[in-house]
Parts: structure tokens; C-alpha cells; sequence
């Protein structure tokens, strides 16, 4: 085989409750779960929770009724946005090669770092697990092998053996014997319907077939699988940060609201981290969207286009107190709200505006990067904006 290399596939343990546990210490060893944004469902379950009978996605209230000794905690994805980073930072200090597939999971290129360290690829993957959970309190399972697509069965199967787990050349084909299609990761259920339809029911079955008959009867990423699957390395390590195509920012209230200002302010804490974000990336948007629902889980948005694109919040906010406005009742209790900003202009393409002041823009600016460098100092939310 060529294009041998060492990728480990590092995913956070059930990640939302583990950062809970993590902040919370009386949280661990028992049974927690994390609703999504707007309390409508279970997204993350302690071990404990699982044993339970809480499964993924079952609708709060059905759980808060069936399963009354769990603990339910809404969602706080800035805090677990800011444990990701922390995670992701210690694995760039193991590898350069760093790929962040989603908060909770990446890719990291090993290869050759045994002779930095004097030790064996499995002690090292035993190193960075203990790392992580010594500076951040995660608990990690890695999954070890020649490729991407082996890495992650590896790393699947790492969470029932102890959190670690290799699928080395030797062991490739018994692997494989015992993997269905549809448990590979790239073979949606159409495709793996296909090829069970074909006769191929599991991994070393689909890797004995030839690559023309894989890209005439599925397609060519099916004979890219193929190779990954036998240990060759074609999905490639990406370590580019990728830019998002829109940032969304949102929270469930505490308790149901009417209060205007109370509202207000929630949407105005949502859009400066947005704008944080943007600047981060060095965008501004051209389109805003405020999002609130109410008691009974109905969502409401209001869209504005900009003519001009901006990443300076108290703009925005301008932009999205007048789509409160037309989006407010008095009479209805809200649970949540947010803000969508999208449609990203970057500063190598923005052209120069007919009425744009330069001057009002230098001090836009100035104030904006004063904010980042007074956050930066003194942690995130130590300055608020207003309306």
C-alpha cells in the first residue's frame, strides 16, 4: 500500500454534558442532559442518561415526564464553543496538521512525530488524551489508523474499548468483515441501499470491488472510499480555518418573557458576539436576521438587506430594533431569541461606496477593535453595548 500516514481521529465524550461536568463537577456520574436551543429536544446525554432510556433527539417534555432524576440544562454554546478552542489548541501543539471537523471531532496528522516524543503512535494518542483531560476536564475517545474513513470507525469504536483504539494494516480486513456499509462514514443511506443492493453488505466486500465498477455503478467518491478503506491516504489532513457561510447567534431565556427591554437586550448580547465573530473572520454582512419564538414554539423572523455591509454592532443593533418592533407583542410570552447575520463581504473585495465617509468609518472601526482588545484583556462580555 502507498501514501502510508498516521491519523487520529480525537472526539470529544458526549461533549455538551462533558463541559456541563466540566463547570460543574457535582454534575459528573450522574444522569444530565442538554437541550437545544430552544428547549425542544435531548442533543447530548451523560452515560448515565443513556442507561436511563433517554435517547437522542426525544423531545424534553417527554423526557422531563418519563425520566424525572435527570438533570436537563439548556444549551450554552459559547461555552462549549470556548472549550472547543481550548481542545483544538492543545492538539495544534501535538501536530501541526489539524483538521476541525465540528466542535467536538478532528483530525490530527501524526505522522512522524514518534521521534519527537521517543514513544510508540498509541502512547502518544495516550498522551493527548490525558492532556486534555488535565487542562480541560474532557474526557476524549481516539481512533487510530492509516486514513480518515479508518480513523473515524476507530474512533467510534474507541467509546466501548477504554477510549483508544488502532486499526492498523494487520487488522484491516478483519475490521472491515465485521463493518456494515452503512456504517462507514461517507455512505449515506442511499448509497449504502444501493450497494447492498448490488450484493455488497459490508466493508471487505466493497473494497474486492474494482474502481470502475464502484464509479460506474455509485460514483467516483465511492472508489476514493475504496482506497481510504484499505489504508491509503486520499481525504488529505485540511487544516484551513473554514470561513462559515453565515453565523448564528441564540439562547433560550431563563424564564418566559414578555419584558421588552429584557428581550431587547438579549438580541443586543447576540449581536455583539456575532460581530466579535465576524471581525474574527474579517467579514461584514449585508443581511440580518432577528429570530424570536414564543412559549409554544412557534418562530417568528424578520429579514433586512443592507446597502452597505458592516460588522459594527451598534449599527446592526439599529437594524434589528427596528425588526423587533414589527415582530413584538405584548401579549405573548417568548422563550428565545436570536440574530443571523450572512451574505459575508470580505475587505480584499468590498468596493469603495459613493456616500461612505471615511472618517465616520475610520472611528467605526477604531471602536470596534477597542472592544476585541478590551475582551481580549479582560475576558468576553466585560463591555456591553446598548440601544
Amino acid at each position: 500500500m502507498t501514501n502510508r500516514r498516521i491519523i487520529a481521529l480525537v472526539d470529544c465524550d458526549s461533549f455538551f454534558v462533558s463541559v456541563e461536568q466540566a463547570e460543574n463537577p457535582e454534575l459528573k456520574n450522574k444522569p444530565v442532559c442538554v437541550l437545544s436551543n430552544n428547549d425542544g429536544c435531548v442533543v447530548a446525554r451523560s452515560r448515565e442518561a443513556k442507561k436511563m432510556g433517554i435517547t437522542m433527539g426525544m423531545p424534553y417534555f417527554m423526557a422531563k415526564r418519563e425520566f424525572k432524576d435527570c438533570t436537563y440544562l439548556s444549551g450554552n454554546h459559547e461555552l462549549y464553543e470556548n472549550y472547543s478552542k481550548k481542545i483544538m489548541n492543545i492538539l495544534k501543539n501535538f501536530s501541526p496538521d489539524v483538521e476541525v471537523y465540528s466542535i467536538d471531532e478532528a483530525f490530527v496528522d501524526l505522522t512522524g512525530v514518534r521521534r519527537l516524543y521517543k514513544k510508540n503512535y498509541a502512547d502518544i494518542a495516550r498522551m493527548i488524551k490525558s492532556k486534555i483531560m488535565e487542562e480541560v476536564d474532557i474526557p476524549v475517545s481516539i481512533g487510530l489508523a492509516p486514513s480518515k474513513t479508518l480513523a473515524k470507525l476507530a474512533s467510534d469504536k474507541a467509546k466501548n474499548t477504554g477510549g483508544l483504539y488502532i486499526i492498523g494494516s494487520r487488522k484491516i480486513f478483519k475490521e472491515l468483515k465485521n463493518t456494515k456499509v452503512d456504517e462507514i462514514w461517507g455512505i449515506g443511506n442511499n448509497t449504502a441501499s444501493l450497494l447492498r443492493k448490488f450484493g455488497v453488505l459490508n466493508g471487505y466486500e466493497l473494497i474486492f470491488q474494482t474502481d470502475e465498477w464502484l464509479k460506474s455503478k455509485i460514483n467516483i467518491t465511492a472508489v476514493e472510499l475504496k482506497h481510504e478503506l484499505m489504508g491509503e491516504t486520499i481525504l488529505k489532513i485540511d487544516s484551513k480555518e473554514k470561513i462559515p457561510k453565515s453565523i448564528q447567534h441564540t439562547s433560550s431565556f431563563k424564564n418566559f418573557s414578555s419584558d421588552k427591554n429584557f428581550i431587547i437586550n438579549s438580541l443586543n448580547y447576540h449581536i455583539h458576539r456575532a460581530c466579535s465573530r465576524l471581525r474574527e473572520i474579517g467579514a461584514s454582512c449585508y443581511s440580518v436576521t432577528v429570530l424570536l419564538r414564543t412559549k409554544d414554539f412557534k418562530l417568528y423572523k424578520e429579514k433586512r438587506i443592507l446597502s452597505v455591509p458592516t460588522n459594527f454592532e451598534l449599527e446592526i443593533s439599529a437594524v434589528a430594533k427596528e425588526l423587533f418592533e414589527k415582530m413584538y407583542e405584548t401579549t405573548v410570552l417568548y422563550r428565545s431569541s436570536g440574530i443571523v447575520l450572512d451574505k459575508f463581504s470580505f475587505k480584499k473585495e468590498e468596493q469603495l461606496y459613493l456616500f461612505d465617509n471615511s472618517e465616520i468609518s475610520d472611528k467605526k472601526n477604531k471602536l470596534a477593535k477597542s472592544i476585541d482588545n478590551i475582551e481580549k484583556k479582560y475576558g468576553k462580555n466585560s463591555i456591553k453595548t446598548g440601544y
